[in-house]
């Protein structure tokens, strides 16, 4: 079986103009442009923010700018498992926190997961929407002692988190996994699909879409507000939002250490209908192993299987061929294992093969707050991987705050304007990237 090119993932329709004719006009930025608030990046985080300016004051004069096209990034490149995460694991959140804040946190994540599902409800876009359960579990005693952990948190939080015993998980998946944590609400989707159905939303309600213009700086404007410059034209705004997420070190944005680390996927043929149902394609299930970057998956409506994790790189500073050879072994990996999952899944093809770059943070934590310096610009990034609720939380939260809503209170850990610093140049930079390759090797030792 032929398979498209590496680096498609499979949300990529084979005829590549048939979603680009259902998206919004997107000229490329040619000139001085005008705008209220300037959105730079079409993924769920700029687009979530659009939407919410947008829908709330129709008046409002909104641009969204990207690099290439919505969903192009990161939010088209994920593998659409949506659950309640951010930040630390609960056992360390509740350590570095204490009961209230850790308790926000879980909660804050849930309710993510609740926008999302309201927001495909409002869209009226199914784009493969499947309600379920993600089930974080392991056979590794590494895994065991993490999820012993955070079982006790969830417990002296008071928050419902089910405990799943070897037996609970079987019947749910058929694998051999030790113990698990039950996530619910839970839901796997096509992020892609999701991303443009937001941009679709967003030109209906008038927000203006340029593409195929990067990013080249963010300055103090002439008049009122800062002046976004691109290749062949700039942006006068009011306002402005930054949801760029990696990028954020390449445009030397003040806002800390949001490392760019790419991540590898790959998707299957559909399985026979007896792999299909052991591993829980009837009830939707998505399962992550509790050992951090330890290969997880979920199966598709079409009868296939995504799976990721296993390999993470800091490609920056490295050549092409070394980043190239580095994805073959990560996506021959993943292939070797996803055979080792059911015995009939041994002779199934990987039919896409695909990496994205998330950006991490030295603390786990996102960062969304206005740049220092820069009080009319606003960032967003930093979602350590587990972005697809999340981003489009974040994205609601800058409308918000831009459209003056009143303050809610104590902040959450991630509205803040900066992460820890990380040595990502110089001689650091070879240590980091160690360390992001040790923790790969540990990862894929359990399995």
């Amino acid at each position: 079986m032929s398979r498209p090119p590496a680096g498609t993932p499979c949300w990529e329709p084979a005829d590549r103009g048939a979603p680009d004719a259902e998206l919004p006009p997107q000229p490329q930025l040619r000139g001085v442009v005008t705008a209220d608030v300037a959105v730079v990046g079409a993924g769920l985080a700029g687009l979530a923010c659009a939407y919410h300016l947008a829908d709330r004051a129709p008046g409002l004069a909104v641009v969204v700018v990207d690099a290439e096209r919505p969903a192009a990034g990161a939010s088209g490149r994920g593998t659409g498992l949506l659950g309640p995460r951010a930040g630390p694991p609960v056992d360390q959140a509740l350590r570095r926190f204490g009961r209230s804040t850790a308790r926000r946190i879980h909660h804050a994540s849930v309710e993510a997961v609740d926008q999302v599902l309201d927001l495909c409800a409002r869209l009226d876009v199914q784009c493969g929407l499947r309600p379920g359960e993600q089930l974080v579990a392991t056979r590794a005693p590494a895994g065991l002692v993490s999820l012993a952990r955070q079982a006790k948190a969830y417990r002296a939080l008071g928050l419902d988190v089910p405990v799943l015993t070897r037996g609970a998980i079987r019947a749910r998946v058929g694998l051999p996994h030790s113990a698990g944590l039950l996530h619910r609400p839970a839901a796997t989707l096509d992020p892609a699909a999701l991303t443009r159905a937001l941009a679709r939303a967003c030109a209906a309600k008038g927000v203006r879409f340029y593409g195929d213009s990067p990013l080249r700086a963010a300055r103090a404007g002439e008049l009122i507000g800062p002046e976004l410059c691109f290749p062949h034209g700039s942006v006068q705004a009011g306002q402005a939002v930054l949801a760029v997420n990696s990028a954020a070190g390449a445009l030397d944005l003040p806002v800390g250490t949001v490392l760019p680390l790419e991540v590898y996927a790959v998707a299957t043929a559909p399985l026979s209908s007896t792999a299909y149902e052991t591993l829980g394609g009837r009830a939707g299930c998505s399962v992550v192993d509790a050992v951090p970057m330890a290969p997880y998956f979920r199966l598709l409506p079409d009868g296939g299987l995504v799976a990721g994790g296993g390999t993470a790189l800091a490609p920056d500073g490295l050549g092409a061929r070394r980043v190239q050879a580095v994805r073959e072994r990560a996506w021959a990996w993943l292939e070797q294992w996803v055979g080792s999952l059911h015995p009939e899944l041994s002779g199934v093809p990987v039919t896409h093969r695909w990496s994205g770059r998330i950006g991490m943070t030295g603390d786990g934590l996102p960062v969304v707050g206005r740049v220092p310096g820069c009080p009319d610009v606003w960032y967003i990034g930093g979602c350590c991987g587990h972005g697809l609720a999340m981003s489009v939380a974040h994205g609601a939260h800058v409308a918000g705050a831009l459209l003056g809503d009143p303050d809610p209170g104590e902040p959450l850990p991630w509205h803040r304007s900066r992460a820890p610093r990380l040595p990502v140049h110089g001689a650091g930079r070879p240590v980091l990237r160690a360390y992001v390759d040790a923790l790969g090797r540990a990862a894929r030792r359990t399995c």
